[in-house]
């Protein structure tokens, strides 16, 4: 299974870059774009600013003490958007996915653009040149096997940097890091941390689950699990439903891989059904498998056309099972999810060689399932393997 390839790009002080851009005359100099009166806050800074303490959302009376020959300029919002647009088209030259996080930040998955434009690490050095010849500033970018590690990669890298973290070298790259650099680790938290002795992200793993969930709550289980370097989260872009998905915590562990099999069937033929009543399609399959040791991770596949058959999803979600370790290892969660959802008032170009009588025959038997379930219940009709399979208890 093709590991995740995912790219975080940061655009460097971009307000202030703007700003540069426009009026070359004030390079080297302390800019800082905010406002030019006392009132409000800084939005950005350049280089220079910042070496003297400036941040972005300190109060602009605080950066005028700290910088007093500074350059204050008002915020252009409308530039700032313009030049950000030409970035996104870039980004979008390599991949469609593209999750926008501000007007000069975004994430990408290129997993399916390697064959095209190559590994990771030259995707991203194109993109900042790119950048940098057509456009006139700079760009870092971080480069690893999910979100949480490219983001954090972006930030040690700037500015003008290029970071690219090996999925095999993660947990080196993170442990010797302050814990700070890890998502949902605030100060209130940071200092709590702290109280127990935990500075790095190393000492984080010193914890437990049960430890971190108890001082923390459900964020516990975030700051463990991404101590660890796992970070499910899927490269989602703008306008489109998020994700339709369902998933199952077994009261006792699920041991071979035929008994997951059955599980990965009454899960994808929920999923269908939610999919259908959604009135939505999806082309990409997700599954999440967590082992009793709670590692957790995903696989997912990008379909050809959109499918809202619980057969289809079945088969797409079996054959990322087989790529896992399920059989081998005892399992506590499995899930299925749709995501790049198709509604109906979005126009698809069906595959050149879809079977349009196949899929129709497909719909009208689906339609027939969801109203018998609707007149008598979920589950009134199963696929065999269930009825005589395992999916009538351990279910939560």
């Amino acid at each position: 299974m093709t590991e995740n390839l995912i790219i975080h790009v940061d655009m460097d002080a971009f307000y202030a870059s703007v700003e540069l851009l426009d009026n070359p005359d004030l390079r080297g100099q302390c800019v800082i774009v905010g406002g030019a009166s006392n009132r409000g806050v800084v939005c950005s800074a350049s280089y220079e600013a910042r070496a003297l303490g400036v941040r972005s959302a300190m109060p602009i009376v605080t950066a005028r003490k700290l910088c007093p020959r500074g350059v204050f300029l008002p915020v252009r919002r409308a530039r700032y958007q313009e030049i950000s647009r030409k970035v996104f088209e870039i980004f979008h030259q390599y991949t469609p996915l593209v999750e926008p996080i501000s007007l000069d930040e975004a994430f990408m998955d290129v997993t399916s653009s390697k064959r095209l434009f190559g590994s990771g690490e030259e995707i991203a050095a194109n993109i900042r040149k790119q950048i940098e010849s057509s456009l006139g500033i700079t760009a870092s970018a971080g480069v690893a096997k999910n979100k949480l590690v490219a983001k954090i990669a972006s930030d040690l890298c700037k500015p003008n940097g290029l970071l690219v973290v090996p999925a095999d070298k993660t947990q080196e790259f993170l442990d010797p890091l302050p814990i700070s650099r890890l998502w949902g680790v605030g100060p209130a938290s940071r200092d709590k941390l702290r109280s127990l002795g935990v500075k790095t992200i190393h000492d984080v793993r010193k914890l437990t689950k049960a430890m971190l969930s108890a001082n923390f709550g459900k964020n516990g289980e975030l700051v463990y699990a991404f101590a660890r370097g796992m970070d499910d989260r899927p490269v989602e872009p703008p306008g489109a439903a998020k994700s339709i998905g369902r998933e199952i915590t077994f009261d006792h562990n699920v041991y071979t891989l035929e008994e997951a099999y059955k599980w990965m069937l009454f899960l994808s033929e929920r999923v269908a059904r939610r999919m259908r009543k959604e009135e939505a399609t999806g082309r990409t399959v997700n599954i999440k498998v967590k082992y009793a040791d709670f590692v957790q991770i995903t696989r997912s596949v990008t379909l050809e056309s959109p499918t809202d058959d619980p057969g289809e999803i079945y088969t797409h979600a079996k054959k990322l099972l087989q790529k896992t370790l399920v059989g081998s290892k005892p399992v506590r969660l499995l899930g299925v999810t749709l995501s790049q959802l198709v509604t109906p008032g979005q126009a698809w170009q069906p595959g050149l060689f879809d079977d349009p009588t196949a899929s129709e025959r497909k719909k009208k038997l689906n339609q027939a399932l969801d109203g018998i379930w609707d007149r008598f219940g979920s589950g009134t009709v199963e696929p065999a393997a269930l009825v005589t399979g395992v999916a009538k208890h351990n279910r939560r």
